[in-house]
């Protein structure tokens, strides 16, 4: 009996083999198998993001939301507008236009004063700069050392509020040096060398565009804008006699 049994086992594992289904639906599985690997899509790896640089020094993908680059803004007023502007900060476009041809250290004091807003700023920044006057009209006869302290004040102006530069401005109205920018930071690095330059050349007019750009967009710390109540005492009243 023992016989008989493992006979009737080997031949069922023959028949197991030899059955034309198995076999079909073992190379069914196999032809799907291959159909699904060569549906199956080649997914690439993420590719490293390109970044560009806002006007905080952040850096920010494509420049904009939707792809574009990020717009510069203008300045308020032209490098050569010593007056200022017909508007209601005209009496401050004059004490800027004062100060920054009697006292550009005080001028330069209070532009840091606004744009930096921490104890002892102007102070600090005045006194270095009348510092650096008096030396370079003492030993080379006109303000060339104070250009090279003050200038960063104009990047970090330009940077804050998203500026237009005078490189990319020159490039805009020419188009002759869009070619030689590669990316952003050499952009930026080209923006820097502009605003030095225009600090050595024209000094008291870019400490008075400076401080216009300012009065305009930032309160000066020391004001207090929270609102005061004023309660004014009730009017004298008299009763009429009939």
């Amino acid at each position: 009996m023992a016989g008989e049994d493992s006979r009737e086992a080997q031949r069922g594992d023959e028949y197991e083999e030899s059955s034309p289904l198995l076999k079909v639906n073992e190379n069914d599985g196999k032809i799907c198998s291959k159909r699904d690997a060569k549906a199956a899509p080649l997914v690439p790896p993420p590719a490293a993001e390109e970044y560009g640089w806002t006007a905080d020094g952040l850096p920010v993908s494509h420049g904009s939301v939707i792809g574009e680059p990020i717009r510069r803004n203008q300045w308020n007023s032209g490098l050569f507008t010593c007056l200022g502007r017909n508007d209601e900060f005209c009496s401050s476009d004059l004490e800027v236009c004062l100060l920054g041809s009697v006292a550009p250290c005080v001028l330069y004091g209070t532009n840091a004063e606004r744009l930096g807003s921490a104890p002892g700023t102007f102070s600090n920044h005045c006194l270095t700069y009348l510092g650096l006057y008096f030396i370079g009209n003492s030993l080379f006869g006109w303000n060339c050392l104070a250009p090279w302290f003050s200038y960063s004040s104009r990047s970090a102006i330009r940077r804050k509020f998203n500026l237009e530069g005078s490189f990319e401005a020159m490039n805009r109205s020419c188009g002759c040096c869009g070619g030689c920018i590669e990316d952003e930071m050499q952009r930026e690095h080209l923006e820097t060398t502009c605003d030095f330059v225009t600090h050595v050349l024209c000094h008291t007019c870019a400490l008075c565009q400076e401080g216009r750009e300012l009065r305009r967009k930032v309160l000066h710390p020391g004001f207090n804008a929270q609102s005061t109540v004023v309660v004014m005492p009730p009017i004298e009243q008299t009763m009429g006699r009939k």
